[in-house]
This record gives structure tokens, sequence and C-alpha cells, in this order.
């Protein structure tokens, strides 16, 4: 039976008796309007770990824009009953006052990693993510934290936190889940005109040509230029950025030898995707 918790007091009862008991614990953390991909992840940890916690929490903290943080979807109700199919053990759904009470006055914040890219055109927004993380980790108490690729640099800013601060959890990256078209699954592609989203696959079609490129041995300037030209006559109103990066540091890499990720984010219908594939 799927239980809904919104206080940490109770939440960290039900987790001490887990702990007495040796159980292994799964967090999910999610900010809600769930979908495959989040469910995928529930469903890793469910076949992974004893006992299995999903995070619903739309956090303040790492929202640039008061408008984008006003839209996003709230559906706990829907989100629940998705959750009880997979199922989870509790699904843990705090109020904003639980997670920053008043008077709280830290931030997390993790360097080098979170520079760049998302780092770059969102200021701040890692800053967010590792904070809620962060208290996530410690009220849940859980030993796993199940995190999808789609977000790929959310993934090694995180990482980066749990090695940095010596955290005792392990961080299990899962890979991204896509509709049969290619676009990768998101909250934000509910906004998508139906145009739009027959338009959207445009952004993986053409950074995986780019890739398949760069392996085949042409420049990644021109691979990307291309890739960036494509999206631009398909119908991307602005292509922020597609750029080739080393997979754990995220610093510009020319070197095949090293495992390179491709990362991207453009602008559709005034919705923006973001996506990244191995190199």
């Amino acid at each position: 039976m799927t239980r809904i918790v919104h206080g940490k007091a109770e939440l960290r009862d039900l987790v001490r008796s887990w702990r007495a008991e040796g159980t292994l614990i799964g967090v999910v953390p999610t900010m809600g309007a769930l979908h495959e991909g989040h469910l995928s992840l529930a469903r890793r940890a469910r076949a992974e770990c004893g006992r299995v916690i999903t995070t619903i929490f739309v956090n303040p903290r790492q929202f640039n824009n008061p408008d984008d943080l006003s839209r996003y979807p709230r559906t706990l109700e829907s989100d629940a009953a998705l959750l009880r199919q997979v199922p989870v053990d509790v699904i843990f759904a705090p109020d904003v006052d639980e997670v920053y009470p008043e008077g709280f006055a830290t931030t997390v914040s993790v360097g080098g990693v979170s520079e760049p890219l998302e780092g770059r055109m969102r200021p701040g927004h890692f800053d967010g993510v590792a904070t809620v993380v962060t208290k996530l980790f410690g009220m849940t108490e859980a030993q796993r934290g199940y995190f999808g690729q789609k977000d790929w640099q959310q993934l090694q800013v995180v990482s980066r936190l749990v090695r940095d601060l010596n955290l005792p959890v392990e961080i299990v990256g899962c890979e991204t889940v896509r509709e049969a078209d290619g676009l990768a699954m998101s909250s934000r592609n509910v906004r998508l005109t139906p145009a739009g989203r027959a338009t959207a696959p445009v952004l993986c079609a053409a950074i995986s040509a780019a890739a398949a490129d760069i392996r085949a041995g042409q420049s990644d300037r021109m691979a990307i230029r291309e890739a960036a030209e494509t999206m631009r006559r398909a119908g991307f109103e602005r292509v922020e950025y597609i750029e080739l990066r080393d997979a754990e540091t995220l610093m510009p890499s020319d070197d095949p030898r090293r495992p390179r990720r491709m990362l991207a984010a453009a602008w559709l219908d005034g919705v923006r995707l973001i996506d990244n594939i191995p190199v």
C-alpha cells in the first residue's frame, strides 16, 4: 500500500523503522506531473530496493522565472494513482514551509560542473537543485537516489555533490525514456501545440545526426552548426546551445578517448526543451 506523507516527522519515523530492519531504501526525487520517465525510475528503484520513496515537491529555489513556477502543474492525485501501480511505499509531498521553514538560510552550491550550459543560461538554478536534493537526502535517509539521464548536467551536479560532501547515498543514473518518435519525455511536452509536438523530435534527430557525423570524422563545429540549422529550418524559435562536452566534467572536450556528451537546449512554441546523447 502506498502511503502519502506530508510531514518530515512522520517520514522520519517510517524510515527509522525500515533502517532498523536493515532495509535498503531508494528515493526518486520529482517535481510531480509524472510521466513514463519518472515511473521508469520508480520501477528501477522498486526492483533494487526493499523500500521506495518518491518525493513530489515543486522546488521554488530552482526556478529563475516566477511565471514558470506558477505554471508548473500540481497533479498530486493523478501522480499518486500512477505511483500506486509501481507500487512505491511512500509518496513524500511536503509543503514549501516543511522544506524551507522560516529563517532557512543555507544554500548548497556545487562549483565547476554546474557552471556551463544550464548554469550559464539559468543562474542559480543548480544552487536550488543542490540545496533541495541535499535536504531530501537528509529527510529520507535513502541509501540510493535515482535520477534520469535526460537532465545530464543535473545528474553530474548531484553526483559531484554526493562525492564532495561524502553523503552516504549511491546515485543511480537511468536511461532517458523517449516517445516512439524520439522526443525525450518531459512534463513540459504537454505545453506544446500539436504542430510543435510534431516538430519537437527534430531536436533528438539533429543532435543524433551530429554525433554520428563527429564519430565519422566530421569536425565538431561543422556538425553542430548543421544540427542547429536543421532545427531552425524545422521551426525552432531559438537554439540556445548545442555543445560537445566531457561527459563527467562538462568542460569542452576534443578527446574522443574520454566519454563525451552532446547537450542541447532550444525553444519551440515558447517551451524550452533540453536533450543529450552520448558521442
